[in-house]
């Protein structure tokens, strides 16, 4: 029963539920009164961009910006269960709506993880803080030599489609709110590039299905990560790229990956693309959703440390040490996943303490000696029984992060 309005400009608005992540959505299009509303995944489309009209004291009609027609409790009814639908809008009270703030968590601006060590990741905070609203903006400060904090309160679409964005070093890009988002692309940091913090964004939608099923043809990714080192990514929710929604490849290090959402994959997170044995990353409370395989894969890792994540509807496998890796997984929650962690050869090594698995099918192993996390940085774990509610509420963009 808990909403998050996301900003998308211009005084338009998504309604994003934050337990299922998904938007209130006007089913195919229709301009039709009387039409039940339902929860699709976010796109952005005007099928699910609503505007607020004040109509009393502390009171607003919901506008659907593609019908023009109001969101309404139909036949006025005081029932639970009754149906929402669009209307005519009219000053009936069954179309006036009022918004009342949950008091939420309050979020640190400092990395922690393997990102707070080795000198630590502050992003762009040595710099100047710029707002962007537009592509030509956020590449000019996300490319520039100078530290930036770069605040992204709007919707920006990236051109050419499927375009990597480069990052240089010493810059934060964080979303104002739940309003930034990033739409047909990603961010490439490249060889050398280190402190940098991308946080509480939407990265979505460069997805080819004419690519399906392999994904091979498009490098289309969420975030690619060659040879950086001390990066934070947090907050974020990355959905529907065409190859992976996080690929840490080439001794990428120093890498604290939490509290993000990532869904409607084939290829979740990667990690790897070495023969070296020296990467050190925390990835902790992310919520992987719907998705088939890399989640993460994890090869040839010096010092993996997993924990507090939830994993649900996974087709091929989940948690996968490879290579020379040493992985610790800690209070995990797997729901509904095939394999869900596992070692490939004998050389990598894991072990798993206090996880659940509900309805989860295949391969639960581990193996060797790993190592202990709190010998290099401090952590809280929640319960494993905690975590899928904790992420539901809590990963992902956050309206109290970057405003």
């Amino acid at each position: 029963q808990q909403f998050t309005l996301a900003a998308d400009g211009s005084g338009k608005y998504r309604l994003v539920n934050r337990s299922s992540g998904k938007c209130v959505d006007v089913p195919d299009y229709s301009k039709v009164s009387g039409v039940q509303l339902q929860q699709w995944g976010c796109a952005g489309q005007t099928n699910q961009q609503w505007t607020l009209a004040a109509s009393g004291t502390d009171t607003f009609q919901v506008v659907n910006v593609n019908s023009g027609l109001c969101m309404s409790l139909k036949d006025a009814s005081t029932a639970s269960g009754a149906a929402v639908i669009q209307e005519t809008c009219t000053a009936n009270s069954n179309k006036q709506w009022a918004f009342r703030s949950v008091s939420g968590r309050t979020w640190s601006d400092k990395a922690d993880g393997f990102a707070s060590t080795g000198g630590g990741t502050t992003g762009g905070a040595a710099g100047s803080t710029v707002t962007v609203t537009n592509y030509a903006d956020l590449v000019k400060y996300a490319t520039a030599t100078e530290p930036y904090v770069i605040k992204v309160a709007a919707a920006v679409t990236v051109t050419p489609y499927g375009h990597e964005i480069p990052v240089k070093s010493n810059k934060t890009i964080i979303g104002v709110g739940t309003s930034g988002q990033i739409v047909g692309g990603g961010f490439f940091l490249g060889t050398g590039v280190h402190n940098v913090i991308i946080r509480n964004l939407t990265i979505r939608d460069t997805r080819m299905t004419e690519d399906d099923p392999d994904d091979k043809d498009y490098d289309y990714d969420g975030i690619q990560m060659d040879t950086a080192d001390h990066i934070w990514i947090d907050h974020n929710r990355i959905e529907r790229m065409n190859d992976g929604l996080i690929d840490s490849r080439k001794d990428t290090s120093y890498l604290t990956v939490s509290w993000n959402v990532l869904g409607e994959q084939n290829k979740a997170f990667g990690i790897g693309w070495t023969d070296n044995v020296t990467a050190r990353m925390t990835i902790h409370h992310n919520w992987i959703h719907d998705t088939n395989q890399r989640n993460p894969s994890i090869d040839n890792v010096a010092f993996a440390h997993l924990y507090n994540n939830y994993m649900q509807n996974v087709t091929s496998y989940g948690n996968l040490s490879r290579g020379a890796s040493k992985t610790v997984i800690e209070n995990s929650y797997y729901q509904s996943v095939a394999n869900p962690y596992y070692v490939d050869t004998t050389a990598a090594s894991l072990t798993q303490t206090g996880s659940i698995c509900v309805s989860c099918t295949g391969k639960q192993q581990t193996n060797g000696t790993t190592f202990k996390p709190g010998d290099h940085y401090s952590y809280t774990l929640d319960p494993a029984a905690d975590v899928p509610a904790l992420l539901k509420q809590y990963a992902g963009p956050q309206g109290n992060i970057g405003s």
